[in-house]
């Protein structure tokens, strides 16, 4: 009976960590605040600012990530970096 009981535990927390280990790795939207602070960094130095800002914050809705810094490391975010447009042109600032 006592092993029946302790393999149930050992059962129950493995389950347990599992469910903890799959919830941690699941990304959450990132919030259009998140994205709003971001894309102000990504296009502090745009010519066109507002234009930036607009298909930038696109992009992070769409992607839940913007590559670092004002220009370049569109590896940081496949995703960011893979966007065309129409013209199959970068989408993405």
């Amino acid at each position: 009976m006592k092993v029946q009981q302790l393999l149930s535990a050992a059962l129950i927390l493995l389950l347990l960590t599992d469910l903890v280990l799959i919830t941690s790795s699941i990304t959450l939207p990132a919030a259009s605040s998140d994205c709003d602070e971001k894309c102000g960094v990504r296009c502090s130095k745009a010519g066109v600012k507002d234009r930036c800002l607009k298909y930038c914050g696109i992009c992070c809705a769409e992607c839940k990530c913007v590559p670092s810094g004002t220009y370049g490391n569109k590896h940081e975010c496949p995703c960011y970096r893979d966007k065309k447009n129409s013209k199959g042109k970068p989408k993405c600032p």
